[in-house]
This record gives C-alpha cells, sequence and structure tokens, in this order.
C-alpha cells in the first residue's frame, strides 16, 4: 500500500497503512511509509490513548502539546477580553 490507502470519502490527509500484527511482547511494527509520513523515527517517544468504544489512538506528544496551548491561549484571551 504505497502511501497509504486514502479513506473514501475523506481528504487525503487521511490514509489507512495497513495493518500491524501484535507480537508476544505486545510490540507492534508501524508501517514504513507511515513513519515517513509521521517523521517516527527509532527511540521517539509516542503517546497512546484509548476509549473501550472508539479503540487506540497513537500521537506524538507534541501534537497534544501544541492543541492544549492553542486552547489555553484562546481561554486566557477570553478571560482578557471579560475583565
Amino acid at each position: 500500500m504505497a502511501g497509504g490507502k486514502h479513506i473514501l470519502g475523506k481528504s487525503n490527509t487521511r490514509r489507512v497503512f495497513g495493518t500491524a500484527k501484535v507480537g508476544e511482547r505486545g510490540q507492534i511494527v508501524i508501517p514504513k511509509e507511515a513513519r515517513k509520513l509521521f517523521n517516527i523515527h527509532p527511540g521517539d517517544t509516542l503517546l497512546l490513548l484509548g476509549d473501550e468504544d472508539t479503540g487506540l489512538i497513537v500521537s506524538k506528544p507534541e501534537v497534544l502539546s501544541d492543541i492544549a496551548n492553542k486552547i489555553l491561549s484562546t481561554v486566557r484571551i477570553e478571560e482578557e477580553s471579560n475583565e
């Protein structure tokens, strides 16, 4: 699946990279195309979030840090405008 398979009806930013089998030690291999696209290298730390209904999310921690900073900035601006 070179470059990942685009999900039908979705933008080019959402892709299916295939499947990953869980090994005996609980490890999975992230497909090469996904590692390249998301700039993931050996030794990188990834954040795993889970929901019993929808499953797992794997993300770089910086992504959530950036989102949290944007939320906090918006809250700060709203608080200052209400003063």
